[in-house]
C-alpha cells in the first residue's frame, strides 16, 4: 500500500477512477425527462453490481452483515422519502432488492447461540428483517428478529457490564452501536414493551460507557475502543482506551446518536430524562466533530486529530457518515442553535460543504450508467497495533459498500435539505 501524501484526491485512486462529476451533475435523467436523484443513481448502482447481498454457496464473513444491513437501511430510507421506485426514477426494484437481501442473509441469523459469534453488526439487518415480517406477516422473519433479540442476552460482557464487539476478550468498539441501539429499541417497541424500562436503561448505559472510556477531553472525539481488562497493547493503563480517533467507528457511534433520537419519539423506549441526555451527547459530539472538519474540503480526516500529518487523508465513508448526520440533527431540530465552544460553520452549511466535496472527490462516472464511490477505508480493526501508521496504511477500497451506503445516506439528506420532493 502506498504511504500516501497529505491530500483529498489525486492519491485516493482518482489517478485509476476520475470522477469529472460535478454538484451540479447530481442528477441523470432517466424516465420520461425526470431527474434521478444521487441517493437513487448510487443505489441503483451498488445493486447492478451484485453488492450488499450474500450470494447462494457462500459464507458470511465478519464484515459481511453491516455491509448488507447499512445498504437495507438505504434503500428503507428511499422508500420512506420518494414512496416507490418508480417515483424516483429509480432503475432497480427496491421490495425485490430487500426480499432477496434479507433472505440471504436470514439462515445465518436463526440461531441465538450462532449469532454471537458474529460482531455486533449483525443486528443491522434487522430492519429489513422488521420490513419483511411487517409486510408479508411470514414467521420465519419473526424467528430470526426473535434469535437476534436473544442474541443480545447472550452477548458477552465486559466487568463493566459492557458488550463484547465481537470475539475478542473484554474489548468494546464503538462500531457496534449503529446496528446495536436501534435494534434493540425498536424490538423493545414493538415486541416487548413491558421490558421498555431495563431496555432503555441498558442501551443508554451502553452509550455511555463508550463515551466515558473513549472520550478524549482535548478535542471531544471518541476513541475507537476500549479493552476493559487494559490488557491490549495499545490499552490506556486508567481507561482502556485506544489511542487513535478513527473517523468510521466515530461515524457509526454518532449516527447510532442521532437515530436514536429519531426513534424515540414519539413511540421509542427513552424516557424524557434518557432522550434529553442522549440529546446532550449528540450536541457536543457533533460540536467537536464540526470543528474538526478540513476547512479547505469541509470533510474529516481518516485519522481525525492528525490533520495533514504525513499519510493521513480524507476518507470518504467516514465523512459521509457526519454529513448524514449533521443534516438529520439540523433537519430534526437537534442542533438549532446549540453551539457550545464551537463557532465555525453551521451543521447545514457544513454538510453542505463537504458533501459537494465527496460529489467531486469521491464519486465516479463509470460511463456505463452506473456511479462508483471511491476512497473508502478498508476494515481497521483493534485486533491491531492501533497505531498511527496502522489506521493510514490500511488499504484504500473503490465500491466498498460502508462507503456507497454511507453516501446514499448522506445523498438523501442533502436532497431532503435542497427540497427534492417525490416526483
Amino acid at each position: 500500500m502506498a504511504h500516501f501524501k497529505v491530500t483529498t484526491r489525486s492519491s485516493l485512486l482518482v489517478c485509476i477512477f476520475f470522477s469529472g462529476i460535478s454538484l451540479a451533475e447530481s442528477v441523470l435523467p432517466s424516465c420520461n425527462g425526470d431527474a434521478r436523484p444521487f441517493s437513487v443513481w448510487m443505489a441503483d448502482s451498488v445493486i447492478s453490481r451484485g453488492q450488499a447481498i450474500l450470494h447462494p454457496g457462500t459464507t458470511p464473513e465478519a464484515s459481511t452483515f453491516l455491509q448488507v444491513g447499512v445498504f437495507q437501511n438505504a434503500i428503507l430510507q428511499l422508500k420512506n422519502h420518494y414512496g416507490t421506485p418508480e417515483q424516483a426514477c429509480a432503475q432497480a426494484n427496491w421490495d425485490e432488492y430487500l426480499a432477496e437481501s434479507t433472505e440471504s442473509v436470514m439462515p445465518w441469523l436463526l440461531n441465538s447461540t450462532q449469532d454471537t459469534q458474529y460482531p455486533l453488526d449483525r443486528f443491522s439487518d434487522g430492519n429489513a428483517l422488521f420490513n419483511q415480517y411487517e409486510t408479508t406477516r411470514n414467521e420465519t422473519y419473526k424467528v430470526a428478529l426473535d434469535a437476534l433479540r436473544q442474541s443480545i442476552d447472550l452477548q458477552p460482557r465486559n466487568k463493566y457490564e459492557g458488550y463484547w464487539y465481537f470475539k475478542y476478550p473484554n474489548w468494546s468498539y464503538l462500531d457496534g452501536m449503529y446496528s446495536l441501539i436501534p435494534f434493540y429499541s425498536t424490538y423493545t417497541a414493538h415486541f416487548t414493551p413491558h421490558n421498555r424500562t431495563a431496555v432503555a436503561k441498558d442501551l443508554v448505559y451502553q452509550l455511555e460507557l463508550l463515551w466515558t472510556h473513549c472520550r478524549q477531553n482535548s478535542t471531544g472525539l471518541l476513541v475507537h475502543g476500549y479493552d476493559a481488562s487494559e490488557t491490549a497493547v495499545w490499552a490506556n493503563q486508567a481507561t482502556g482506551a485506544s489511542p487513535i480517533v478513527w473517523i468510521r467507528s466515530l461515524g457509526w457511534y454518532m449516527m447510532a446518536l442521532v437515530d436514536l433520537l429519531e426513534l424515540s419519539r414519539p413511540h421509542g423506549v427513552l424516557s424524557q430524562d434518557q432522550w434529553n441526555h442522549i440529546h446532550r451527547r449528540f450536541v457536543a459530539l457533533s460540536n467537536a466533530v464540526m470543528a474538526a472538519a478540513d476547512p479547505d474540503s469541509g470533510c474529516w480526516w481518516q485519522v481525525m486529530t492528525e490533520p495533514r500529518r504525513e499519510g493521513n487523508y480524507i476518507e470518504s465513508s467516514g465523512s459521509a457518515m457526519f454529513t448524514y448526520a449533521l443534516y438529520k440533527g439540523a433537519r430534526l431540530g437537534y442542533l438549532n442553535g446549540r453551539r457550545d465552544k464551537y463557532s465555525g460553520p453551521g451543521p447545514t452549511d457544513l454538510a453542505s460543504k463537504c458533501y459537494g466535496h465527496m460529489v467531486e472527490d469521491f464519486v465516479v462516472d463509470n460511463k456505463n450508467g452506473t456511479l462508483g464511490y471511491n476512497g473508502t477505508v478498508s476494515v481497521c480493526s483493534l485486533n491491531s497495533s492501533a497505531t498511527y501508521e496502522y489506521y493510514v496504511h490500511q488499504p484504500l477500497l473503490y465500491n466498498s459498500v460502508h462507503g456507497s451506503a454511507s453516501f446514499i445516506l448522506a445523498s438523501l439528506e442533502h436532497e431532503v435539505a435542497a427540497n427534492v420532493s417525490r416526483h
